[in-house]
């Protein structure tokens, strides 16, 4: 059913894309001395269509992915720092970049073990630190 309605918006989404490309070129750009030739118009309508398709075929195999690990199975995990926490940056967790965010600064380069969840964001400490327990309540996914 999700991906019927995929469709459906697809379909009115480029249809009204289309719309809106012939008002501009047959109506607005004439108002401004530019005139355009009508197959220069079903050139881009049909170039309009082809990346249409193209972002409709890429976005529906990206919806019909399963997340391969779920946010709560991530606590735990051991990644790397890839810029500077201090206190917020980004982490490499299982091969993904994600934002983080640390109690303590931590360097890019320094690895790091997940300790929460705040909205979309990791909440990690340096490994060896003894505060892996600290913020384990913040599971908010």
């Amino acid at each position: 059913m999700r991906s019927k309605r995929y469709v459906i918006y697809s379909l009115i989404i480029t249809f009204l894309e289309e719309v809106a490309l012939a008002v501009v070129v047959l109506w607005l750009l004439p108002r401004f001395g530019i005139n355009i030739p009508l197959w220069g118009l079903i050139l881009m309508m049909v170039a309009l269509g082809a990346y249409a398709h193209i972002t409709y075929r890429l976005g529906k195999k990206a919806l019909g992915k399963k997340p391969i690990i779920s946010p709560e199975a991530i606590v735990g995990s051991k990644g790397k720092a890839t810029t500077l926490l201090a206190p917020k940056g980004y982490v490499r967790v299982g091969g993904e970049l994600w934002q983080a965010s640390s109690i303590s600064t931590i360097n890019a380069g320094e690895e790091v073990i997940v300790t929460g969840i705040e909205g979309m964001a990791l909440v990690v400490s340096p490994v060896g630190n003894d505060n892996h327990g600290s913020k384990t309540d913040a599971h908010s996914g």
